[in-house]
């Protein structure tokens, strides 16, 4: 196989998937536009129904319970109080105790930046974390709406390791709530728990929720080049990570009973779940409102509160970065939102590989070489018998002519003198093909770890590249790996004597360069960190070859 040949089916191979990719969003099936009038949806089978009649929040309807006694916080019409820790700047609705906007403080919009990264926001791009109690005595299941909770301050600020939003609601006949949001310094994931208190004459039946609501036609933040993934997901004890995109929830609800399990809403780089008590059984579901906004959530197991008595239940809520370590310590196939694809098993060890070799070079470029020279360097081998194999076809391409003189349009004789041929030489047809398709997988899977990992986002690396999750902002590696592109062929001697295949073989170099500027510089430079070592394997296997009597010319 001519290893010019081998370059251009792999670049048509990986354009061709990338072209898929973007026509599959771009001419695939799509969401019904947004509209104006929005419908209430009634509750089904114990999951909260949704309504938009109250700042834009849904409304879990349920049984007939004793109307909520509104605070005295009711009087104010200042409902949102903030939140500011370390990492996280939230504003929370008083009505119903939801989340609606969270700022990720150490991650800027655009590098040097002082504007925060918005992950959840209220408004027109509306994508909020909403929770509650649902039940016969729940406060999200009273026919007169969602609980306006009260809060003893608008404003709260994080001074040491923790910090508690305590907010309570409580109705006529005794039954108190509190609603705690807990904070840990350093940390992305919050606890929130509800204490109630029953102090009526009765036994108290709820049962919480925590649901993820978003617009269904926000914008993807991915292009041609760059296919990511935002919609919603879910894990179930048979299945550790599954997607359930934005078109799934329009057509079809989801509702799956687990133990443990959690639901997120993902996009590039990061991610929002709710995570439940991994020791219960949990009930999983989505729903489609008003073909405008895709909800999905997770109810776990009704509780019992007898009279007199006091509980406290709850789960947690993440809304950050796809740190794969974090994520893995809050619940079994939640670290897989950092979606590697089907070569997630080799693409973690490689990250695992990359982070270690950042810790000792404190540069994320420096170590996408270094990561780039070791698997280059353990792959030789393969490249090696690559060469050689397609050095000993070259050889044989006199004979390989004689046979096509001698045998003409007779196939099937050519078919079997070429095989004899082969035999008699010791030569395998396949043997320049074989080392390629066992590099492939390592190189994609690299390719992955490199588009996915947030930790190279804004990630410095020398002069000019000043962010490795962006193209390069003049060009200059896509230039470059193009030039190695084109060194590298020449390298190469062919036996292509045909005009127009040449032709092909030279342009390709050029539009490899296209294609690669608006790739992220990170994965640029691995490219071309790549081409400059297999020249340099080349120069070494064929020198090699030399002294050994193989012509290589």
């Amino acid at each position: 196989m001519e290893s010019q040949r081998s370059f251009l089916i792999i670049g048509l191979a990986f354009v061709s998937f990338m072209l898929w990719q973007q026509w599959q969003e771009d001419y695939g099936p799509q969401p019904v536009q947004p509209i104006e009038a929005q419908q209430t949806t009634p509750v089904s089978q114990g999951v909260p129904s949704f309504d938009d009649s109250q700042s834009q929040q849904d409304v879990p309807t349920g049984n007939s319970v004793p109307a909520a006694v509104p605070s005295n916080q009711a009087a104010n019409t200042n409902r949102i109080i903030e939140v500011k820790t370390d990492t996280l700047d939230l504003r929370i609705d008083l009505l119903g105790g939801d989340v609606i906007s969270a700022d990720l403080v150490k991650f800027p919009v655009e590098q040097g930046s002082e504007e925060p990264y918005s992950l959840l926001r209220s408004g027109n791009g509306l994508y909020v974390a909403q929770s509650g109690l649902t039940g016969p005595q729940g406060p999200d299941g009273s026919a007169s709406g969602r609980p306006v909770y009260s809060a003893q301050s608008t404003f709260y600020e994080m001074k040491g390791d923790t910090l508690e939003v305590p907010l309570t609601w409580k109705n006529n006949d005794g039954l108190t709530v509190t609603k705690t949001f807990t904070f840990t310094k350093n940390h992305y994931d919050v606890d929130v728990s509800y204490t109630i208190n029953n102090q009526t004459d009765m036994t108290a039946n709820v049962q919480q929720y925590g649901q993820l609501k978003q617009v269904i036609d926000a914008e993807d933040d991915g292009n041609m080049f760059m296919p990511t993934y935002r919609g919603a997901a879910y894990s179930t004890e048979d299945d550790k990570y599954s997607k359930y995109s934005f078109d799934s929830i329009a057509d079809d609800d989801l509702k799956e009973t687990t133990p443990a399990g959690w639901v997120g809403m993902l996009e590039h780089y990061f991610v929002s779940a709710w995570v439940p008590s991994q020791d219960e059984v949990n009930t999983l579901y989505t729903r489609n409102q008003a073909d405008r906004y895709a909800v999905i959530g997770v109810l776990p197991p009704a509780d019992s509160i007898a009279a007199g008595e006091t509980k406290t239940i709850g789960m947690k809520l993440y809304m950050g970065p796809k740190d794969q370590e974090s994520l893995a310590e809050l619940a079994r196939g939640l670290d897989l939102t950092v979606d590697y694809g089907i070569l997630w098993w080799i693409s973690q060890s490689l990250f695992a590989l990359l982070t270690f070799l950042h810790s000792l070079v404190n540069n994320w470029g420096m170590a996408i070489i270094l990561i780039t020279v070791i698997v280059k360097g353990a792959m030789y081998w393969l490249t090696k018998k690559q060469y050689e194999s397609m050095a000993r076809m070259r050889n044989l391409a006199p004979k390989m002519q004689q046979l096509k003189d001698r045998f003409g349009d007779d196939r099937q004789k050519m078919s079997q003198a070429m095989m004899e041929l082969y035999r008699k030489e010791k030569v395998n047809p396949m043997g320049g093909c074989l080392p390629l398709l066992l590099q492939m997988p390592i190189f994609l899977a690299l390719y992955w770890v490199l588009m996915e990992s947030v930790e190279l986002r804004h990630a410095d690396f020398v002069f000019w590249i000043t962010d490795l999750s962006v193209k390069d902002p003049y060009f200059v590696l896509p230039i470059l790996t193009g030039l190695s592109m084109y060194l590298l062929q020449k390298l190469q001697p062919t036996t292509i004597t045909d005009p127009m295949q040449q032709k092909i073989m030279q342009f390709m170099p050029v539009a490899m360069s296209v294609f690669f500027l608006w790739f992220p510089a990170g994965l640029v430079l691995y490219w071309l960190v790549s081409n400059v070592i297999t020249l340099v394997q080349a120069k070494m296997i064929y020198a090699s070859m030399e002294k050994r009597g193989i012509n290589s010319k």
